[in-house]
């Protein structure tokens, strides 16, 4: 085929098919359907030909598959960093949590010296059912060795999860035995939670921790909230720590719980999505209940529209540090071959009118903003907070800021209190993991008779595990430095004995621990004492030009400093 015959046809394409893929038009040949994607085979575009061109031309055999799954990553990388390319088995991975369910063998585990170590074995699972044990290595995988580099995360749920009814072989080597048992699990449907605690934090106060919004969370939390009903609850905290986000839909179903009828929760617009708005209707249950919400840097999306909605409305005090800032909506479109792309296509904005996305031009580390942050101080001074959006107003006036995450009506430093850099090192490599786990496995039949957190806190705690913590570190390449662990003792046997009882009992015990000396919790506990959970106008008074100005409450003040996978 002559060179010239490559461009003699030259139809135009849609805009749309060049931003979201149009690398792959020689090898997708239906239309849209709903949300599955493919492109109509063509030859008209100068990235298309040059796919032709190294196919028929270039010196070696190139796989052109290989060559478009390589180049649509760096494609979308070039729009914002929320368009994102997902291969099939990606795709299903990132899915799972937010599902509600996913077909598997029912365990939690992690992986230790390149082998899989069952952490947790869910209670009534297939795995339970056929007989697998918290402790228990898996070292094979229907009759294949499953051990060494191969084993990785990624790895180990494509070949343990499968649908359900289906079958799969596992060789366990059990604590304290040197044979392979072999155990047949047959598959079945595995609920994930999005609400992973829930209880009383005192005689008046409800808790709630929301891990993500996935397609269960208001169902979750609505037999959350009727659990703390039972148990005489008037005050509310909704933890969304760590929460990275999820469906804009489940957030906007818990924001309703707590507004009034016609309050503005969130409005999306796009280039091609024009406004789109979401209101309370008023039929949510909790309109009245004082209420705070806690975020801080690594909340995101889903977790700072409910936070947004709750604080332009002044419906709730948002207590804890600056959030991550996510404010792009992806719409996610799935090719022929169930890899699929998540295109933005519109900011979502909080009812004030702010769009809370951080900067993402070229130059802006975006993904290292975090650590920015940490570096700049903001982490623990609420003065280093740079707000780099315009000024926007509550219901009630308060200020509040765009350009940069959810800021906080109040702050509450990261503790340092007892930081070191032994402390530092012990928890960032991975040692206090490490020996969790292995101090777990060797005491599991004295720390399983223990079903009460405290109980076991107090066992701990007669057990002197962090010296048995510094001496297994210093087996394992981090040297002891007494003065150090001295000053850092408190972390230490925190952290240690946090992922103790953790290996043992369950998220909500784990949480339970950590919250009892939490600064945010002590802070949120003394809003509701003192009746500061509703932000509000406190006063008038006259400004300098005579006329009557509006004073408010913003309760922006600075309180005092003090990896698991599923299949």
């Amino acid at each position: 085929m002559s060179k010239g015959k490559n461009y003699r046809f030259t139809p135009l394409w849609m805009a749309i098919s060049v931003v979201i893929g149009i690398l792959i038009g020689s090898f997708y040949a239906n239309h849209f359907s709903g949300n599955r994607l493919s492109i109509i085979n063509t030859s008209g575009n100068k990235l298309n030909n040059l796919l032709h061109i190294i196919d028929d031309q270039y010196v070696d055999t190139v796989n052109i598959n290989d060559l478009v799954e390589k180049a649509m990553p760096q494609i979308l990388s070039e729009l914002d960093p929320h368009s994102v390319y997902i291969t099939a088995r990606e795709g299903e991975i990132a899915n799972d949590d937010l599902r509600g369910s996913f077909s598997g063998i029912g365990i939690e585990f992690t992986i230790r010296q390149d082998t899989i170590r069952v952490q947790n074995v869910i209670s009534n699972g297939p795995a339970e059912r056929a007989g697998l044990l918290a402790g228990d290595k898996i070292v094979e995988v229907d009759d294949s060795v499953f051990v060494g580099k191969k084993v990785t995360n990624e790895e180990a749920m494509h070949r343990l999860k499968g649908p359900k009814d289906t079958k799969v072989k596992l060789g366990i080597l059990r604590y304290g035995e040197k044979k392979i048992q072999h155990i047949t699990v047959t598959r079945g449907e595995i609920p994930t939670k999005s609400v992973t605690a829930s209880y009383m934090l005192d005689d008046e106060s409800g808790y709630i921790k929301i891990r993500n919004f996935g397609e269960n969370t208001y169902p979750e939390l609505l037999i959350a909230l009727a659990k703390l009903s039972q148990k005489g609850f008037s005050n509310l905290v909704i933890d969304l720590r760590s929460n990275t986000g999820g469906y804009l839909e489940s957030a906007v179903q818990i924001a309703n719980e707590f507004l009034s009828k016609g309050q503005l929760i969130v409005y999306t617009e796009g280039r091609r999505y024009p406004r789109q708005e979401y209101r309370a209707d008023g039929r949510g249950s909790y309109q009245q209940i004082p209420l705070v919400i806690l975020v801080d840097e690594i909340s995101a999306s889903a977790s700072e529209i409910l936070a947004g909605a709750i604080q332009d409305n002044d419906r709730g005090t948002i207590v804890g540090r600056r959030s991550f800032g996510k404010g792009l909506v992806q719409k996610p479109m799935e090719f022929t071959d169930h890899s699929m792309i998540r295109l933005t296509i519109a900011r979502y904005y909080t009812p004030s009118g702010r769009c809370i996305q951080k900067p993402y031009a070229d130059g802006e580390d975006y993904e290292g903003d975090w650590l920015q942050r940490y570096q700049h101080g903001e982490f623990f001074s609420q003065d280093s907070i740079k707000h780099t959006g315009p000024a926007y107003h509550t219901s009630n006036g308060r200020t509040v800021y765009g350009g940069g995450g959810i800021t906080p009506d109040i702050f509450i430093p990261e503790d340092t209190v007892g930081m070191t850099s032994y402390y530092k090192e012990a928890s960032m490599t991975g040692l206090i993991l490490q020996f969790a786990y292995n101090y777990t496995d060797e005491n599991r039949a004295k720390l399983s008779s223990f079903s009460d957190v405290w109980d076991m806190e107090k066992y701990l705690k007669g057990q002197n595990t962090v010296e048995k913590f510094v001496v297994f570190a210093d087996k394992n390449g981090l040297k002891r430095r007494n003065l150090m662990i001295q000053k850092s003792h408190k972390l230490l046997e925190r952290f240690v004995n946090s992922r103790i009882i953790y290996n043992i009992l369950n998220d909500q015990a784990w949480t339970e621990y950590l919250n009892h000396d939490d600064p945010a919790i002590i802070e949120t506990l003394r809003l509701f004492r003192d009746g500061e959970a509703f932000p509000r106008v406190e006063k008038k008074q006259e400004g300098p030009s005579g006329k009557v100005a509006m004073v408010f409450d913003s309760r922006s003040r600075m309180m005092p400093k003090n990896s698991i996978a599923h299949a």
